[in-house]
Order: C-alpha cells, then structure tokens, then sequence
C-alpha cells in the first residue's frame, strides 16, 4: 500500500481528537490558535489531528495539570519536536553511513606485498610490478633438502 498510515498521518477530525485526548474541542482550537498543537489542514481548512498531536494533547493537559504556564508547554513541545527532528535526522545519516560501507566493501582491492602480507589498495590504484623472481622448491619425501644438505 502506497499510503501508509503512520503516527503522523493526520487522520483525526477535531471531535475525534478532543474525544480522544479527553478535552473540548474548543480547548484544541485555542491550543491552534496558540501554537501549542498545530494540527494539519485539510484542503477545504478543516483541522487534521494525527496520533502524535493526540499524544501531544495528553501531554499539555498532564503538563498544565502540574500548574506548568502554557509559555513554558510550547517551549518543552517545541524542545521535544526539535529532539524527534534530530533523532530522525540520526538514523537517515545512520543508514547513509551503513551504504556507503556496504558500496565501499565490494570496491576494495587488495593485493599481495612484498613479504607476502595482504595489503588494501584504494579503488583504481595500481600495484608496482616486481621484477625479482621467487622459486619455490617443495620439499622432497624422506627428509633431504634439494641442496643436497
């Protein structure tokens, strides 16, 4: 399904989410107009509320029921939206990050050194041809050296 329905998706008429947030619609207008919780429009202007502003609701009636001043409620709304934005900025870099390892994995090329140790060059570099020649004699059954030691 193209559309998914998520906690953002604004959904929720403005009776629905005063029911739902356990207040008066007409609070929710003021909550609007103030800038508390800013629900979203339809096309025709009619208020739009999703699961997250639901929360949010709940959130400044617990908040206001603790003697908190509305000033002080959209400044700790506001400090909240500004945390979600950051964590869901984090995990877009996060997975970013997580490609380009798994698109570098299959660019690396390695290659033999001089010792025989296995050495990481960076895509499209070249290894320097050597020009010594290495013979490797295996050993012969029974004990003797082909040197004849």
């Amino acid at each position: 399904m193209a559309d998914e329905v998520d906690e953002e998706t604004p959904i929720f008429a403005i009776a629905v989410a005063a029911e739902l947030s356990g207040m008066h619609p007409q609070t929710l207008r003021q909550y609007d107009r103030l800038g508390l919780v800013v629900p979203g429009r339809t096309q025709g202007g009619s208020r739009r509320y999703s699961l997250h502003h639901v929360k949010q609701l709940r959130e400044v009636a617990a908040l206001s029921a603790e003697g908190i001043s509305l000033p002080a409620i959209s400044r700790i709304i506001e400090l909240e939206n500004h945390v979600r934005a950051l964590r869901r900025q984090v995990g877009e870099l996060e997975q970013r990050l997580r490609d380009e390892v798994d698109q570098r994995r299959g660019a690396r090329v390695f290659a033999a050194g001089s010792t025989g140790s296995v050495v990481t060059l960076r895509h499209g570099t070249r290894v320097r041809r050597a020009t010594e020649v290495v013979v490797w004699r295996p050993p012969v059954a029974g004990g003797s050296s082909a040197d004849g030691d």
